[in-house]
């Protein structure tokens, strides 16, 4: 048997005599005294909170996401909300009623399940299910009401013509739930904004139910698509902020763009925002990247949506503020 062939020449240590420096003043640096946070205290005001904050990665990202949908604002351009579940079920819905209200939001879209937990929270004030026992008994999501109501107002909503956001948001205000003042559907309907739900079927519990139509479904989905389109053909110069999605909103929203686009609506200068708790592939090249890379900002704000979305819009309103 044949020993392995050695290399050639054994190595030896390098020659330390030959290494090279450079003078600190002249090598790039990425972080500068001019950037560093300073101090916080009792008392302080968001605006000073702020601005306290380092000029470095996410708390840069922060200011300039403020002064985005800030600038965007003062000058008349639309701010749209897109949005998956969790913000609603970590308590954000009066946030977000709040922001339509005062005329903040232009159009929010949402996916299928935002229909589940906004119609629960306005039917008795709870919703969330614990899906662990309940898949065992096989009884998770076969909440009676819930099924009933969702599914009888996409029926009818879509029958005269409606979308699912309009169609569940004006049954809701119809039946006068107790808590309707909490349900987004409800005030969009009631100020008359896009409130837009883009549905897969069967990713959502009321799909379950006997009482589902998918046809009705599918169309009243289809007819908020559309709808979502002509918001993104409004949108040059305003602000897309996709808050929890991790995929059916990123890629609606990429398909309503570019069909605004191919009709013949420019749609540039956008800045989008990607918040969650996690980076995910879909957000981070459909939202942040690829509408903004003929112009605009793409930001990501990562965090928990029960703190960083109303410290976003706290900064927002200060700086509106200020600039009054």
């Amino acid at each position: 048997m044949s020993r392995p062939r050695r290399p050639g020449r054994a190595p030896v240590p390098l020659d330390m005599s030959r290494v090279r420096t450079v003078p600190l003043a002249r090598r790039p640096s990425l972080v500068a005294a001019a950037s560093l946070g300073r101090p916080v205290g009792a008392g302080m005001t968001v605006r000073r909170l702020v601005a306290r904050l380092p000029d470095i990665l996410a708390a840069r990202d922060l200011r300039g996401a403020v002064e985005r949908i800030a600038g965007a604002l003062r000058r008349g351009r639309p701010v749209v909300l897109g949005m998956g579940a969790h913000p609603i079920k970590v308590g954000l819905g009066p946030v977000i009623v709040d922001l339509i209200e005062r005329g903040r939001l232009a159009a929010v879209a949402m996916n299928g399940a935002c229909l589940v937990h906004d119609f629960e929270l306005a039917w008795n004030g709870r919703t969330s299910e614990d899906v662990g026992p309940g898949l065992e008994r096989g009884t998770f999501g076969m909440a009676r009401e819930t099924g009933e109501f969702v599914n009888r107002a996409t029926r009818e909503g879509v029958a005269a013509g409606r979308g699912l956001g309009r169609a569940i948001g004006e049954a809701i205000l119809r039946a006068r739930l107790p808590f309707r003042r909490t349900s987004i559907l409800a005030v969009a309907a009631r100020v008359d904004i896009p409130a837009t739900a883009h549905v897969a079927i069967g990713t959502d519990i009321v799909h379950m139910h006997p009482s589902a139509d998918g046809a009705a479904i599918g169309e009243g989905s289809l007819r908020d698509f559309h709808l979502l389109a002509g918001v993104m053909a409004r949108l040059a110069g305003g602000v897309y902020l996709n808050l929890g999605s991790a995929v059916v909103l990123p890629e609606v929203f990429v398909k309503a763009l570019n069909l605004a686009r191919n009709v013949g609506h420019p749609v540039r200068d956008l800045t989008t925002i990607d918040m969650d708790f996690n980076r995910h592939y879909r957000p981070a090249v459909n939202v942040v990247a690829r509408p903004t890379a003929a112009g605009g900002r793409g930001i990501q704000l990562t965090g928990h949506h029960e703190i960083m979305f109303p410290l976003l819009w706290a900064a927002v309103e200060d700086a509106l503020a200020r600039h009054r």
